[in-house]
């Protein structure tokens, strides 16, 4: 089984996606193609309701019958119930990020209440695209400024 983690950096204005594309190992090898980050646009304090936005995982395997999961970590705030974006002054804005389109399964890695991708077999030289669901809750009282945290993506395969 191998792992390879990406560090991505997660804004309340734009999420920017790093990734790698890793060297090839004996037997199996996997990558992590490209993240499009999640960009939540001009958040406003006095919504009544959520903001919403999408991002993506794309993914390859380049051999047969290798199952993957990808785990998304907790960030700055050390828990995958409430993700938090810092900002100016101290100021931070809750947040979570979702395998699901109706934002109920918290990508996380599986464990604690979160769900994860996979494990799944992806086809042989495909490129998978998997969808990244954000959202910020309502009524949250904050600072103008930009918004971030920094999470790491691990694919183990």
């Amino acid at each position: 089984m191998n792992r390879r983690a990406v560090v991505t950096r997660v804004g309340a204005l734009a999420l920017a996606g790093m990734c790698g594309l890793f060297p090839g190992t004996a037997g199996a090898t996997c990558q992590l193609k490209s993240i499009v980050g999640v960009s939540f646009v001009n958040y406003t304090s006095s919504a009544v309701l959520p903001l919403d936005s999408d991002g993506s995982i794309s993914f390859r395997c380049d051999a047969q019958l290798i199952p993957v999961t990808i785990d998304l970590s907790q960030g700055s705030s050390g828990s995958y119930v409430s993700r938090t974006l810092k900002g100016p002054s101290s100021s931070s804005l809750n947040y979570n990020l979702y395998t699901d389109v109706t934002r109920l399964l918290v990508w996380g890695n599986g464990l604690s209440g979160t769900a994860h991708y996979g494990p799944v077999i992806p086809l042989l030289g495909a490129d998978v695209t998997l969808p990244v669901y954000g959202r910020i809750p309502a009524g949250q009282s904050v600072a103008a400024g930009s918004y971030t945290d920094t999470l790491v993506v691990t694919m183990t395969f």
